[in-house]
């Protein structure tokens, strides 16, 4: 055996490195909802324990304040963000400083796949790929009601 705790070290190395951690992205939402609950209650619970009241309070407040401007982030990319069909055409644009957008002639359009985890769909949004021809695969996250796009995309489609 390694001197020094080296065989824990190994181990958690080997789990990290081959830890998939992609899927947490599903649970992102999840995550933070609960997050900010336990926050709320540590706010209303937390202000009389041990007399650490402005402590708690302030440091309280404070992941509220980037909490907030975190959301107000993904809020005005949500906000920004363009979805368009037309009888020509596919149009979205997404982003606000860094700008992705697509656009793709309905006849180049081969398929529209929508991946939806269990909170998008409880939530009712989801990841919409928007495949053309010659392999064109684009991908945009957490869309709202991206089964309504796919629909739309594929009525329009000429057949």
């Amino acid at each position: 055996m390694l001197e020094d705790g080296k065989p824990q070290s190994i181990v958690a190395f080997a789990a990290v490195a081959s830890f998939d951690f992609r899927w947490l992205r599903t649970l992102s939402w999840l995550i933070y909802l609960v997050n900010l609950g336990l926050l709320v209650l540590t706010l209303v619970i937390g202000i009389t324990i041990n007399g650490a009241q402005r402590w708690i309070l302030v440091a309280g407040l404070l992941v509220l304040a980037v909490a907030a401007g975190l959301a107000l982030a993904r809020w005005a990319v949500w906000v920004t963000s363009e979805f368009a069909i037309t009888n020509r055409r596919v149009l979205i644009k997404v982003g606000i400083v860094s700008r992705h957008s697509v656009e793709l002639l309905l006849t180049k359009v081969e398929g529209v796949g929508v991946d939806q985890a269990l909170v998008g769909r409880l939530l009712g949004y989801g990841t919409i790929v928007v495949t053309g021809t010659g392999g064109t695969r684009e991908a945009f996250e957490r869309i709202a009601h991206p089964l309504r796009f796919r629909t739309e995309v594929q009525s329009r489609v000429p057949a």
